[in-house]
């Protein structure tokens, strides 16, 4: 909840945002690569599987606004099928999303019918629905020691899937497609190895989606949230921090103190970026950008999150 000093000191538009939070009832889930005017009149920051345990645990709400991409949006209404999800800008899409279709699900089972599926969050609700299990960047090395297959089908980023394999030597990861990839995390190349020369008293902080040669040089490798957490908690001052800078951004906010250094200053998501205030007060008032997902493929995608949510917690 945001304190009165903090209230006193936004903007016209994010009090009335939070005024017509209260009055509709509503909850405000935003992504780590949100603004921060967003960010500063969140109920809940986090990364996709923060977001994705706190939207199963939303109790008495009507309405849970979505600042995220349409993935994570989806996952909140599966979670939420009494609630009402809306979205502030519908053409929030992933594009990595995009390339993983159920089909190419389908396709791979056939040629490794003992495999089990394992799929990235960051896929659309149908690609879900065809998977055994979902993960995220902070658990996908858990639940693939979990599971019990020996092959493991693992979509739609090729970099996380050969991070798994690296870390999960006794099971063989089957990246579906071969060229999944974000594309702000695969266009970090030389920067963060240049800014470790440069810095060489800072820890260099990796998104595991990032390719294997930046991570083979990172000292720390995590989601999100996780590269947060570990520069709270760090005795360490300096950070080199290699994603999206939404993150960047929060933590220089948050935690005084301490330096954060961009690896590559213009590494943004455009999509998490579609979303602004007044995007938001939009659909409180109108709420017309509702994301719901069919009942048969919500389902089945349900069975899939809340066995990633056991397996993590096990």
């Amino acid at each position: 909840m945001l304190n009165e000093v903090i209230v006193m000191k936004l903007s016209k538009l994010q009090k009335e945002i939070i005024q017509l939070k209260k009055s509709e009832n509503a909850v405000l889930l935003v992504h780590n690569y949100q603004t921060i005017d967003i960010q500063e009149i969140a109920d809940y920051i986090g990364d996709s599987y923060e977001l994705s345990v706190k939207a199963a645990q939303i109790k008495d709400v009507d309405y849970i606004v979505f600042c995220g991409v349409d993935f994570m949006a989806e996952t909140a209404s599966i979670l939420n099928p009494d609630k009402t999800v809306l979205i502030p800008d519908e053409n929030a899409k992933c594009p990595m999303a995009a390339m993983l279709p159920a089909s190419l699900i389908r396709n791979a089972r056939e040629k490794h019918q003992d495999a089990e599926v394992m799929v990235y969050v960051n896929t659309w609700a149908e690609t879900k629905a065809e998977a055994d299990v979902t993960c995220t960047s902070s658990n996908a090395l858990k639940i693939a020691k979990k599971l019990q297959a020996k092959t493991i089908l693992f979509g739609p980023d090729k970099n996380l899937a050969l991070y798994v394999q690296e870390r999960v030597p006794d099971k063989t990861i089957i990246p579906i497609p071969d060229h999944g990839h974000c594309y702000v995390h695969s266009q970090f190349t030389y920067e963060p190895l240049e800014r470790k020369e440069e810095h060489p008293d800072a820890i260099l902080m990796a998104h595991p989606e990032c390719t294997p040669e930046v991570l083979k040089r990172a000292d720390f490798i995590g989601s999100t949230s996780q590269m947060y957490n570990y520069a709270k908690t760090s005795n360490h001052k300096k950070f080199i921090v290699t994603t999206e800078i939404g993150l960047i951004q929060r933590m220089r906010r948050e935690l005084p103190g301490k330096i954060f250094i961009m690896a590559k200053p213009d590494a943004v998501c455009t999509q998490m970026k579609m979303h602004t205030l007044e995007k938001i007060k939009e659909v409180l008032v109108n709420k017309d950008k509702i994301v719901k997902v069919d009942n048969r493929i919500a389902e089945k995608a349900r069975k899939a999150i809340l066995r990633m949510v056991e397996l993590t917690n096990d």
